[in-house]
């Protein structure tokens, strides 16, 4: 039979490169996205895509209904891709933003991953895999809210993967590091809705955050495209012995390392030097 995923954050970047990449090696791909408009677009390539907005549980409960229907119960992957970056000094993060955040990049994620796990339990067997980030690994300034969602998915996925063990359900870690998307464009709106950076201490720094967010400075010079994310990603659907974590591009195996053989204070200076 035809294997089974649901992919979320589809309208671009990683997740659209999932979508797309899969869909051509015979996967059947359920691509949801936030808006319905980027879902009609995907459907004009042929893609299966319908609505899934993290922040919106009805959202989450109604996108699980819909696999359902479409398969009669049975999904073998679960791919939890999409996020949103909120920048800013921590000091400056508002309660509200937090909660935000927290609400797509986590809440959603685990609630979208507890309505599929019956439906694996039920067929014996599947894969939950989780994008984190190589912030989920070490910590960033300016990144505050970003790196505390992807700290706790590293965590909640952790657990989650033990607690599997004796189900057939594999739970799965993928680690990118700079990868060609637009996150950069779409936390413009999430800085100024919560960041009131001109009545902040660190006014003056917030300066160059700003002129780094809002004019593209090019590639990172360790960037990826989106698709050595999809090769990792089909390494750990299709592989029979699939890995806890795949780090994607060199700064992620990087910090994997340090954060495990570095002391903290030395581990903080290199961060900040860059």
């Amino acid at each position: 039979m035809q294997r089974t995923i649901l992919i979320t954050g589809c309208s671009s970047g990683i997740g659209l490169d999932a979508a797309r990449g899969l869909r051509a090696r015979g996967w059947r791909v359920f691509a949801t996205c936030r808006q319905e408009p980027d879902c009609e677009r995907l459907r004009g390539e042929g893609l299966e895509s319908f609505v899934l907005d993290y922040a919106d549980e009805a959202s989450v409960e109604a996108a699980v209904a819909e696999v359902v229907t479409r398969t009669g119960g049975k999904l073998d992957a679960l791919y939890n891709n999409g996020a949103f970056a909120c920048p800013g000094a921590v000091e400056d993060l508002p309660r509200g933003a937090l909660r935000a955040i927290f609400e797509t990049n986590l809440f959603g994620y685990h609630d979208l991953t507890r309505r599929v796990i019956p439906l694996m339990r039920a067929q014996g067997g599947g894969r939950i895999i989780n994008c984190s980030s190589v912030l989920g690994l070490v910590a960033l300034k300016w990144r505050g809210a970003y790196v505390a969602t992807k700290f706790a998915m590293e965590g909640l996925t952790d657990v989650l993967r033990i607690e599997m063990a004796d189900t057939g359900i594999k739970v799965i870690l993928i680690e990118p590091g700079p990868i060609t998307s637009s996150i950069r464009e779409k936390a413009i709106p999430h800085f100024e809705r919560w960041i009131d950076w001109e009545n902040s201490a660190r006014s003056e720094e917030y300066r160059g955050l700003r002129s780094r967010l809002y004019e593209s400075a090019g590639p990172d010079k360790w960037e990826l495209p989106a698709s050595a994310v999809t090769e990792k990603l089909i390494h750990a659907l299709e592989s029979p012995r699939p890995k806890a974590r795949y780090f994607v591009t060199t700064p992620t195996h990087l910090m994997g390392i340090a954060r495990r053989i570095l002391p903290t204070r030395l581990l903080d200076w290199m961060i900040a030097k860059g």
